[in-house]
């Protein structure tokens, strides 16, 4: 039998060594939610949590409960835009990036 990494194991360690790949994850949320598939980015932005800060620092740095963040970054959790701008704007301070927004012309 092959030996396998857990999926969650290598994505954090993938985010904390490359500094690219977790703007990219950060990105990719972000355009989810836009795009309207919430479900898809509550995932990655929970992986992403977990690997830059954890749900105990996101919660003092959001002033919400960590039990309540887990709950909002859950496959069925249901954040209101406060929340998940607070949630947004702890990322971005703790990886240091800012969102820019273009309009893409079709």
């Amino acid at each position: 039998m092959a030996l396998t990494r857990n999926f969650k194991e290598t994505v954090v360690q993938r985010v904390q060594g490359d500094v690219a790949f977790a703007h990219a994850l950060l990105d990719e949320a972000a355009t989810l939610f836009l795009n309207g598939e919430p479900e898809t980015a509550r995932l990655i932005l929970r992986d992403l949590v977990n690997a830059t800060m954890g749900f105990e620092q996101l919660a003092t740095l959001t002033a919400k409960p960590s039990k309540s963040l887990h709950r909002m970054l859950s496959p069925t959790g249901n954040p209101s835009m406060d929340n998940l701008a607070a949630i947004f704007r702890a990322i971005q301070d703790r990886m240091q990036v800012n969102f820019e927004a273009r309009a893409v012309e079709v």
